[in-house]
C-alpha cells in the first residue's frame, strides 16, 4: 500500500473505531510473510461493520486473525492492507443449560467454553488443535475438529447459529439458539472452512453434550497395517460406540489402534470385553503418552516438517499408508495419524531425500482415483516460496465456490488469495 493512502486510510480508520485500536503493521502481524500495512482490532460489532464497509469502499485488502494459532494454514495472500482481529469479542453471551446450547463471541476460545459449561456437566463436544488457544472464529473458519468427529460430528454438525459481518459491513445472522431451529439460509454451514474469505464471523451458537460419567481408552499393537485397519473396520461395524478410533504408525514401523469408550461403568466394561474380543487380544498395551494429543505432538516435535491433512477412504487407510512409506523411501522420517472417520494427518521431515513437490504430487495422484485429497498445512517458507500448491485440486465444486465468493465479497478483499483455486 503506497504511504499516502496508508496515511488517509489509518486517519479515516481511526475515527470509526474510537474505543478499538489501529496501529501500523509488525513483522508479528506477518500471515504466511505477508507483512499488513495496518492493524485493527474493533472494539464491537457495530466498529467491525463500518470497518468493513470503509475496507470495501476503498478496495483494501482484508487478512483476519483470531488468536493466530492456525493463522499459517493457507496460502499467503495476495495482498495484505489491513489486518483485522477480533480478539476483543472475547465475551460468553449465554449458555443455556436446559437447552444444551452457548452463544459465545468470535473471539472466544474453546477451553474458555469448557470451563463455562463443565460444571453443568456438558461439553462442546469439538477437540480441535490447541483449545487453550484456538478461537470459535478460527475453528469455524478452519473447520478443525479431532477424534470426537467420530461419535458427535465436526464444526458443521455442532453450530447452530451464527452471525457475520459481511464485506459490505451488512451484519448477518443464521439459525437459532435451539438446536431443533432449521429455518433460513444455512449459513453456518457455509461460513465453516470458508477460511474468512467470506465474511468476519461475529459470534456462534453451539449445541452442547452431556460430559460422559468415565471414560477408558483401549491402545492395540498390530504386526501390519492392513490388520489393523480390518480391527478399525470391525468396531465399526460392531455394537460399539467409541468416541474415538484412530491408527498411529510412523518411519520405526509400529502400529497403534486407539479406540476410546465414554459411558457408565458397565456399558465400558461390556464393550472393552467387545473390542478385545475383536482385536483378539485381552491385553491392550499401555500408551506411552496420551494418545488423543497425537494430533498436536505432530506440531510440537522438533525439525523442519512439513504436515500435511489427508481425506482417505476409511477402507483404505492401510493402502495409504503403505504408499506413504514407499513414496518417502527408508531414510524419510515421518509420522501417520488416521482417523477411523477418513481424515489423517502426516508428517514428514524434510530429511528424507525425496522432494516434497514431487511427493505432493505422487500422493494426490494416488488418492484421486478413490476421492481422497492432500492438503499441505504446515511447509517451511522455502517451500511456500516455490508455489507449491498447497490445496491441491477442488474440482468440479471449485466454479461453485467462485460464484459464491463473488456474491459474498464481489471485490475480493477478504483474505484474498488465501483459499483453494486463488480464493
Amino acid at each position: 500500500m503506497p504511504e499516502l493512502a496508508k496515511a488517509t486510510s489509518a486517519q479515516e480508520l481511526r475515527a470509526i473505531v474510537p474505543k478499538g485500536e489501529l496501529r501500523q503493521g509488525k513483522s508479528e502481524d506477518a500471515v504466511c510473510g505477508v507483512v499488513p500495512a495496518l492493524y485493527v482490532e474493533p472494539a464491537d460489532e457495530a466498529e467491525l461493520a463500518q470497518v468493513l464497509a470503509y475496507a470495501n469502499r476503498a478496495r483494501m485488502r482484508l487478512v483476519l486473525r483470531g488468536h493466530g494459532s492456525k493463522l499459517d494454514w493457507g496460502t499467503a495472500p495476495l495482498a495484505a492492507d489491513l489486518l483485522v482481529s477480533t480478539a476483543r469479542f472475547a465475551r460468553i453471551l449465554e449458555h443455556a443449560p436446559g437447552d444444551m446450547t452457548i452463544t459465545v463471541e468470535a473471539g472466544v476460545t474453546i477451553a474458555e467454553i469448557q470451563s463455562a459449561v463443565s460444571p453443568h456437566r456438558q461439553r462442546l463436544a469439538l477437540d480441535p488443535l490447541w483449545p487453550g488457544r484456538a478461537t470459535v472464529g478460527g475453528v469455524i473458519a478452519t473447520n478443525d475438529s479431532g477424534a470426537l468427529r467420530l461419535r458427535y460430528g465436526g464444526v458443521r454438525d455442532l453450530i447452530i447459529g451464527i452471525t457475520v459481518v459481511l464485506p459490505d459491513g451488512t451484519v448477518a445472522k443464521s439459525g437459532g439458539k435451539v438446536v431443533k431451529n432449521v429455518a433460513g439460509y444455512d449459513l453456518p454451514k457455509l461460513m465453516s472452512g470458508a477460511l474468512g474469505t467470506l465474511g468476519i464471523i461475529t459470534r456462534a451458537v453451539f449445541r452442547l453434550h452431556p460430559l460422559p460419567t468415565s471414560s477408558q481408552t483401549l491402545t492395540f499393537s498390530f504386526m501390519d497395517l492392513e490388520a489393523a485397519n480390518q480391527f478399525m473396520l470391525a468396531i465399526a461395524d460392531s455394537i460399539v460406540v467409541p468416541t474415538g478410533l484412530q491408527m498411529r504408525t510412523g518411519a520405526a514401523g509400529n502400529v497403534e489402534v486407539d479406540v476410546r469408550i465414554d459411558g457408565i461403568a458397565a456399558g465400558i466394561a461390556a464393550q472393552t470385553d467387545t473390542v478385545c474380543k475383536l482385536a483378539g487380544s485381552t491385553n491392550p498395551s499401555p500408551p506411552e503418552a496420551d494418545p488423543w494429543q497425537a494430533r498436536e505432538r505432530l506440531w510440537h516435535a522438533a525439525g523442519s516438517a512439513n504436515i500435511f491433512k489427508l481425506s482417505v477412504l476409511p477402507t483404505h487407510l492401510s493402502t495409504t499408508a503403505e504408499f506413504v512409506r514407499e513414496a518417502l523411501g527408508t531414510n524419510a522420517q515421518w509420522t501417520l495419524l488416521m482417523h477411523s472417520t477418513g481424515l489423517a494427518w502426516l508428517r514428514a521431515d524434510a530429511a528424507g531425500g525425496v522432494p516434497i513437490a514431487v511427493f505432493i504430487a505422487a500422493l494426490r495422484s494416488f488418492l484421486q482415483p478413490t476421492g481422497g485429497s492432500v492438503v499441505l498445512l504446515k511447509a517451511p517458507p522455502s517451500l511456500r516460496q516455490k508455489s507449491v500448491d498447497l490445496w491441491g485440486n477442488a474440482g468440479d465444486a471449485l466454479p461453485l465456490m467462485k460464484r459464491i465468493k463473488e456474491q459474498f465479497d464481489p471485490h475480493g478483499i477478504l483474505n484474498p488469495g488465501r483459499f483453494v483455486g486463488g480464493i
